[in-house]
């Protein structure tokens, strides 16, 4: 196993709207019937703007020319706070390991990466979502569970 990690540019558009469709469907449980086409499209914009921007960048994994794993981190800004005075934030998202390859410290050399790209532009505020899968390794590298966030949810 020879892993290469690559920070995707405009060429790799591609390959992270895939990636991004797999890790949906693996993290909402759906199969191949479920059209994921708007989701697909929007995915490929999305990243067109915000690779061009530097508002996303993402980490793809390689083993040889075969895609393994992937990782992403958004920044984005609100209004500072007494505990975040530049009001500059990191969400990391879109976190897949293949099967095959988890267990082997892909995923967190991946989040790291994130992270320390993260703190080099001067973000220390870093939130993510996590599955029930992906919660050991986010809880080893130091996230702690937020007890203060609310969501309304489409009704």
């Amino acid at each position: 196993m020879e892993l290469t990690y690559k920070i995707a540019a405009l060429e790799d558009i591609e390959v992270l709207t895939s990636a991004r469709i797999e890790v949906l469907r693996a993290a909402n449980k759906l199969d191949d019937s479920v059209d994921m086409s708007e989701v697909e499209r929007e995915s490929y914009q999305y990243y067109k703007e915000a690779l061009a921007d530097g508002s996303h960048i993402a980490i793809l994994v390689y083993d040889g020319h075969k895609l393994v794993g992937a990782g992403g981190v958004s920044f984005y800004k609100v209004m500072p706070t007494y505990h975040n005075p530049s009001g500059r934030k990191a969400y990391i998202m879109n976190m897949y390991t293949k099967p095959d390859y988890r267990r082997k410290g892909i995923a967190y050399h991946t989040l790291d990466l994130l992270v320390n790209i993260s703190r080099e532009c001067g973000i220390d505020h870093i939130t993510l979502e996590a599955t029930d899968l992906g919660r050991p390794l986010y809880e080893k590298y130091g996230f702690v569970k937020m007890n203060d966030e609310m969501e309304l949810l489409k009704q």
